[in-house]
């Protein structure tokens, strides 16, 4: 009887401890669980997963919609399942099997009051749509690709040639593409309905739109996970970042999007009660020569213009919180494939910061006096500025570099007609694969190339280290992408970008991260170092609003 009585006490007081854990959890909470987060954009463009490209769209859509797999928040390298528990690859890896979870639904729509669970055929719909041109903005990730399913919660998927699981998860993770829709609710509704209506899986549900003025997420309470802690998350469109300052400052928004400038920065850590955490890879920023330029077809100019920039002030000058130096030529660390500083000086391909250097080669090269004009987009933070420092770098070495300012579409319309003997670009890509085919693969090359992309550098087309051959990299990028070992793959990707340093076919400089201001209240509820999403905080069913 004492046992009993003894057991019986310690379950009460378990369940005591629990109840006061759990009083003293709410009451850290704030009452009002409702997030307003403020963007720098006019309205909602596009709110179909498949077809949102701006920020405050991939913004919105992310917490709707789940991938068979998912990027954990915070953490860009590695996948962990998503709406897939589980799956398995063929001995050959031409053929992957995903298990769904069960007892995943969609959230509810005028057909569906209540929602319906996921099966296979919304997975199938939704791959098969997202390679389709006419419904996805990214239909050239799944080409030879065919999707199929086997039961209710099982789906295969039948690739071509066998990739690495680096670059095959990625197709199917929660971003872009990858992301699955409703097939009931857009066979329903329409895919005109969908734009402002999007229905997905995700920890929370499509509100209301108000055009111009802002949209309206509500906690999906049957979300697999558990139902999100916000109750609501409004989405404000507001282009006027004085605006967006003062609903910080007042309290009326809880997160708003910033200035990647750090004087704008500096200003909004003095605020009361507001925290400016900068994250995600953002962007890398690089400067690519025009190796079919006569300017700059000879190594030792090339060398000679490395040699006379400083990355590391020119992170300064973006704003040491902000801005990150790199010496990567595609992406940058910790993506996988990405070299680090520290591989690149080992392979003696790091060629800056010495001036005297850089008058040395432009006086072997016959070119002591280097003039060049560079055309260059208005956008100050990703362009202009960043531009502004080199200039003033070069300057030191006797390099001239004038810069003549344009619109950004006239940027991007220019610099694809080889109107520049250099290219300064800002960017992020998925991975190595995409960013070193897009920017180094012959057919990338802009102008003449058979797919032409930002291939600025003409690398595969011209000699480019005067050894009277064409130089390329074409063979290390398609036997980096079949390799199926990940180690393996990301050496072969290291050694491609040495051979472009080797080359100096561009310099990276840096990689500038976001700044989304938050009240210190604001829990994100997970790390911000280095977000996948490149877009803004992701917002996940454990964001929460402390007590303050």
């Amino acid at each position: 009887m004492r046992k009993k009585t003894t057991i019986a006490a310690i379950i009460a007081l378990s369940v005591l401890f629990a109840l006061l854990c759990s009083s003293a959890m709410a009451a850290d909470l704030a009452k009002k669980q409702v997030l307003n987060i403020a963007f720098d954009a006019g309205d909602a463009k596009n709110l179909d997963p498949h077809r949102a490209t701006t920020t405050v769209d991939r913004s919105t859509v992310d917490p709707i919609f789940n991938g068979l797999v998912r990027y954990p928040p915070g953490n860009q390298v590695k996948v962990e399942p998503d709406l897939a528990k589980s799956w398995e690859t063929s001995a050959d890896g031409k053929t992957w099997t995903f298990h769904l979870r069960k007892g995943v639904y969609f959230h509810p729509f005028p057909k569906q009051p209540n929602g319906y669970e996921l099966t296979s055929e919304d997975v199938v719909y939704s791959l098969q749509r997202a390679a389709n041109p006419d419904h996805s903005s990214y239909a050239g990730e799944y080409t030879g690709i065919t999707v199929k399913a086997i039961d209710p919660y099982t789906v295969q998927i039948s690739i071509d040639k066998p990739v690495s699981p680096t670059l095959f998860l990625a197709k199917f993770a929660n971003y872009a593409g990858g992301f699955i829709v409703s097939k009931k609710a857009l066979e329903a509704m329409g895919n005109d309905w969908f734009k402002t209506h999007p229905i997905g899986t995700g920890p929370f549900m499509f509100g209301s739109y108000e055009p111009r003025q802002q949209t309206v997420l509500k906690a999906n309470p049957k979300y697999f996970r558990g139902k999100p802690i916000l109750e609501k998350v409004v989405i404000k469109y507001m282009p006027n970042v004085a605006s967006r300052e003062f609903g910080l400052r007042t309290g009326e928004l809880h997160i708003i999007e910033g200035l990647n400038e750090a004087k704008w920065v500096e200003k909004i850590r003095t605020f009361p009660d507001v925290s400016v955490k900068t994250f995600g890879p953002c962007e890398v920023q690089m400067l690519f020569f025009n190796m079919a330029n006569d300017i700059f077809k000879d190594l030792k100019v090339r060398k000679a213009v490395s040699y006379a920039i400083n990355r590391s002030e020119v992170a300064d000058f973006m704003g040491k919180s902000l801005a990150v130096p790199i010496y990567s030529a595609a992406l940058a660390p910790p993506a996988p494939g990405a070299l680090t500083k520290k591989e690149a000086e080992a392979a003696g391909v790091v060629y800056e910061n010495n001036v005297e250097k850089a008058k040395a080669l432009l006086k072997e090269a016959g070119k002591p006096n280097l003039k060049f004009e560079a055309i260059i987009s208005e956008l100050a933070t990703s362009y202009r500025k960043p531009m502004v420092a080199l200039q003033a770098q070069m300057k030191k070495a006797g390099i001239d570099m004038k810069l003549k300012v344009v619109d950004h579409s006239s940027f991007h319309s220019l610099i694809r007609k080889d109107a520049s003997p250099v290219v300064y670009y800002a960017c992020w890509r998925p991975n190595c694969d995409v960013f070193l085919t897009r920017f180094y693969y012959s057919a990338s090359e802009v102008v003449k190339g058979k797919k032409p992309d930002t291939g600025f550098s003409h690398y595969g087309a011209v000699d480019a280290n005067g050894d009277g051959k064409i130089d390329s990299i074409d063979g290390l990028i398609e036997k980096a992408r079949y390799e199926l070992d990940a180690a393996k793959q990301s050496k072969l990707w290291k050694a491609a970008q040495i051979q472009l340093l080797k080359n100096v076919a561009v310099v990276p400089i840096i990689r500038l991260k976001y700044a989304f201001p938050m009240k210190s209240y604001v829990d994100i509820g997970h790390p911000l170092d280095f977000s996948w999403e490149t877009y803004s905080p992701q917002i996940t069913e454990k964001t929460r609003i402390l007590a303050h």
